[in-house]
């Protein structure tokens, strides 16, 4: 499958973000008029609302023309108010994998997923079991081929190893959270991506919004349903955000002396890495889907390379927020003490 080199992601179609649907639909529309043609969202974007946006903007016709892609993991139920209470309508056991992409087919209003990707690690199944059931809806033609999202690097080469040695399907992409302020995943997982032969659909290349210019010293933090959602991302009295500030005001200089506006900068720096396939685009707004599409056409030189490289060293993540993922030894305590008694 041959993919665009922006992938339009729509997790902010739906209440997380826009919630009129006939406007996210035209920024859809508009995309695709562009030359976008890979579709990227999950069903647990707004609870299943995103995936029901995209169905319809693929109706009447568009669905044959579209790579789409979404991801499963989440919490899909809600109950007393807070999701995830039923253990088994969430992870990445054989059961819900089966049961969620027909929910997913449903909402999307198609026969069939070109890529369905696991959202993030389940330390509660094994990846043997995950690749079995995703390699079986993938020979009843349910899905064409499926990825991981999130995934350390230890873990996709397990996946790869479990795939080779019991003749099942292999995750075929990885996607990852990347950007000038979050360049973590060049010092294992974008090689280890490129030795296996698998595409990296980078997530958040703007940083959340950090590298679109509004994140400046001296000027109110801007609202958004992101920040609301995610405060550790956004929250300026803690120390790693203030780095970010500090960087997003060294970039934004960067990008003016340059001639470029700092968003066609940032998209610009990870097309760039040979390991990249498309960097995923999640505007909000018409204007900030135009504000986006031209970044193809950007090349940044070797001296705007080296400067971004003064300011956010290669293989650096300035808050580890951003990572997207957090690994169990660092949630629970017991994972990395013996214990006394």
């Amino acid at each position: 499958m041959q993919v665009s080199p922006l992938c339009l992601g729509a997790m902010m179609f739906g209440a997380w973000g826009e919630p009129d649907h006939d406007t996210s639909i035209k920024i859809i529309h508009r995309a695709l008029d562009a030359g976008i043609n890979f579709i990227d969202t999950a069903d647990v974007y707004s609870q299943g609302e995103s995936e029901v946006i995209v169905g319809k903007a693929l109706a009447n016709g568009r669905r044959d023309d579209v790579i789409l892609a979404t991801k499963f993991h989440g919490p899909m139920d809600v109950a007393m108010g807070r999701p995830g209470a039923d253990p088994n309508k969430r992870g990445n056991s054989r059961r819900w994998i089966i049961q969620e992409v027909e929910n997913s087919l449903r909402r999307l209003g198609t026969d069939w997923i070109d890529l369905y990707q696991v959202h993030r690690p389940d330390r509660d199944t094994a990846v043997e079991e995950t690749l079995s059931a995703l390699t079986d809806l993938q020979r009843q033609g349910k899905i064409r081929a499926f990825g991981s999202s999130t995934f350390p690097a230890h873990q996709i080469v397990e996946a790869q190893w479990t795939a080779r040695d019991r003749g099942l399907g292999r995750f075929v992409t990885e996607q990852p959270p990347y950007s000038i302020l979050v360049r973590g995943i060049e010092a294992d997982l974008l090689p280890v991506a490129q030795r296996y032969g698998m595409g990296v659909l980078p997530w958040s290349p703007l940083a959340g919004g950090w590298l679109t210019g509004r994140y400046r010293t001296g000027r109110p933090a801007p609202t958004s349903h992101r920040a609301e959602r995610l405060p550790a991302r956004y929250d300026l009295s803690d120390p790693d955000n203030q780095r970010k500030l500090e960087a997003a005001d060294a970039l934004a200089v960067l990008a003016e002396n340059a001639g470029m506006s700092l968003i066609h900068m940032a998209l610009a720096f990870v097309l760039q890495h040979p390991a990249v396939t498309a960097p995923i685009i999640g505007p909000r707004t018409m204007e900030q889907l135009e504000s986006q599409l031209d970044a193809v056409d950007v090349t940044l030189t070797t001296d705007v390379m080296d400067k971004i490289d003064e300011i956010v060293p290669p293989g650096v993540t300035l808050a580890r927020a951003d990572n997207g993922y957090l690994p169990p030894a660092l949630q629970d305590p017991f994972l990395r003490r013996r214990r006394t008694s």
